[in-house]
């Protein structure tokens, strides 16, 4: 870098020491500092933000970054300190869960009548509820046969059943209870269908509201420590990184990357012509109080910039290639 005349060396010491005058000034980074905001909530959307570089950021920052170690450890301990928090041995779970929100979700849920129907049929007619409910029909009738008092107390009548299995076992050369697990087997459409009304029959709207009012009033004097008896401490370290596992397998699906890439489309596309300040008011963000909290957080930050002298030495770097350039030297007419 060539060197600088001794004349645009006093008019670049003499700027240097009137900008830092300037900035010693509280007021004077205030000012600069909330003209900036003002600027900047003034702007539309879609002429500073465009979707590539929006998605390309979430993509970077977020998708393609594996979460740290030491981010998981956080997350357990900030989980882990939640749970153990002293509070919640005397804070009751109604104390932070309003009863009219609660009730509003148990009517909701109730009303949803075709959906629950679909819901059960589809339990109903799930091969795990079949073996389920056939083992337990074959096991109860096979119990009674066995165990009933009516065949203790009747005369004949144990013997009576014995004879029964006896035969059907040498008419189908199986045992007993291969018969009977073969006829549930076959007939269970006809069980499934029956047991599909039932309990549609037993729970509509009004039982399935009832039951959750009653799940409610059960818990709802519980205190919130009590959460700890389904949430261990000490899987929090097993857990979370189980949920990390899914997290870090799903963010690398070109699904989810598609998602975010529509999502941002989306958002642009129906906020490019607005201003930043009116996305803050739709989103209930107070301008007022985020300028003063940004104000509290940045303007520490600048004066410490200042009082350190980093502020002024940038601006020397540049201003000592300015003054050294040929256009400031043929301004000032120096040789």
């Amino acid at each position: 870098m060539s060197t600088i005349n001794p004349k645009a060396q006093a008019l670049l010491d003499a700027q240097i020491k009137f900008i830092e005058a300037e900035l010693s000034r509280k007021q004077t980074i205030i000012d600069e500092f909330m003209g900036f905001f003002e600027w900047f909530t003034q702007q539309k959307v879609g002429e500073l933000w465009q979707h590539a570089e929006v998605n390309a950021l979430l993509q970077e920052q977020i998708l393609n970054s594996k979460a740290s170690t030491n981010l998981i450890t956080l997350i357990e301990q900030h989980i882990a300190l939640a749970l153990e928090h002293s509070d919640n041995v005397s804070t009751k779970i109604d104390d932070v869960l309003d009863v009219n929100t609660v009730d509003e979700i148990a009517q909701y849920i109730a009303s949803k009548t075709e959906h629950r129907k679909a819901l059960i049929n589809q339990l109903v007619n799930n091969s795990a509820y079949v073996e389920l409910m056939t083992n337990i029909v074959q096991q109860s009738i096979k119990d009674f046969m066995d165990n009933t008092m009516l065949s203790k107390k009747v005369p004949g009548m144990g013997s009576l059943m014995k004879v029964g299995k006896s035969v059907l076992e040498r008419a189908s050369d199986n045992s007993f209870d291969e018969n009977l697990r073969n006829y549930l087997h076959k007939n269970f459409s006809k069980i499934s269908n029956l047991s599909e009304r039932l309990i549609n029959q037993y729970l509509d709207n009004n039982k399935v509201y009832h039951l959750q009012a009653k799940f409610w009033h059960s818990i709802k004097v519980a205190p919130l420590s009590s959460v700890k008896n389904y949430i261990l401490v000490e899987d929090l370290p097993h857990t979370v990184g189980l949920g990390h596992k899914i997290w870090d397998h799903l963010r690398q699906t070109e699904y989810l990357q598609e998602q975010v890439s529509a999502g941002v489309t989306h958002w642009l596309n129906a906020h490019q012509n607005e201003t930043f300040a009116k996305v803050l008011t739709d989103i209930n963000v107070d301008q007022d109080l985020l300028r003063s909290e940004l104000a509290d957080l940045c303007l520490p930050i600048i004066e410490k910039l200042v009082s350190d002298g980093y502020l002024s030495n940038r601006i020397r770097f540049y201003l000592m290639q300015f003054y050294a350039s040929d256009e400031v030297k043929t301004i000032l007419q120096i040789d």
